[in-house]
């Protein structure tokens, strides 16, 4: 039976013990990481024998007395967590069972829950993984040859790797570029950004990469992995008009695959369903996964399409 928690009733080791033996567990889903970036997170859950099996965050908000699902910054997946093998009929289940008092619900599930008809309500996205299992060559092998240019490029510009790199020049970095764009975020979600890599870090989970060039000491391009599940996700970076000159990204990039060739590890790019970063993503050799998004008003409408 499919229980609903208030989140002081979740048991937050059953939880990680749950997430850690999950075939789909992923960063995400850690307690830690779901008290910072949504504190106060609900759950479904499933328990057997004093276990939890089955478990799914519900990440809700209130806004004018209206409760409402919504994704939480710095989460591409959540949804349906399992111990055993997940069903598109027990997927369904658990988003039945979310309280009929959420009336808007714009969540991503991950890859995961699949599901083998179209149904309404749910939408699909983008992200690229790349297996670093093979070595450093093989991959290289499976580079597009932009990237490779870039990367020759970058190489001849004498780029060099910074190891802990702290977070906030990293944010700085984007806050003064590409960040200036992003008009949904402001220092609360900045700050927040700041507190979880600095307690993934302090766990082990995460690592800092930045890159210099030779004409100044100054970091141009910087990004934060998260480190989960078998799995490294590039989930943050910056990087200023000199970097994005000089392909600063793809040479970092290419560094992390190198440090990490030959491991059974997979480099999450976590997206982009935007078609100039899913090309440079692609050109990495990765290979492209969906994953489903629930997108939908007034209670679950989950029915097959016409």
């Amino acid at each position: 039976m499919i229980s609903y928690l208030n989140h002081d009733a979740i048991d937050l080791t059953l939880w990680d013990e749950c997430i850690a033996q999950a075939p789909n567990g992923n960063v995400y889903a850690w307690s830690w990481y779901l008290d910072i970036v949504h504190p106060g997170w609900d759950a479904l859950v499933e328990v057997s024998d004093g276990k939890y099996l089955e478990v799914m965050p519900i990440t809700w908000k209130e806004k004018y007395g209206i409760y409402y699902l919504c994704q939480p910054f710095f989460v591409q997946q959540l949804g349906v967590f399992s111990t055993q093998t997940l069903t598109q009929e027990r997927i369904l289940e658990f988003l039945e069972a979310i309280p009929k008092f959420y009336l808007l619900v714009q969540i991503r599930l991950n890859e995961g829950n699949r599901f083998n008809d179209l149904l309404k309500g749910v939408e699909f996205h983008f992200n690229f993984l790349l297996d670093l299992s093979k070595n450093y060559d093989t991959l290289f092998s499976q580079y597009h040859e932009n990237t490779r240019r870039n990367l020759k490029k970058a190489l001849n510009n004498g780029l060099t790797l910074v190891e802990q790199v702290p977070m906030a020049t990293v944010i700085d970095l984007f806050r003064a570029n590409r960040g200036a764009r992003v008009t949904h975020w402001g220092d609360a979600e900045y700050e927040r950004l700041a507190h979880l890599s600095e307690r993934a870090i302090a766990s082990s989970n995460a690592f800092i990469y930045g890159v210099k060039s030779t004409d100044n000491d100054d970091v141009i391009c910087g990004a934060l992995f998260m480190m989960s599940h078998h799995r490294i996700t590039f989930l943050f970076s910056g990087c200023d008009a000199r970097g994005k000159e000089l392909g600063a990204m793809t040479f970092l990039l290419d560094q992390v695959i190198r440090r990490y060739a030959g491991k059974p590890l997979v480099l999450d790019f976590e997206g982009s369903d935007e078609v100039n970063l899913a090309r440079f993503y692609q050109g990495f050799g990765s290979e492209l996964v969906h994953y489903s998004a629930l997108n939908f008003k007034l209670f679950n409408p989950f029915r097959r399409k016409n």
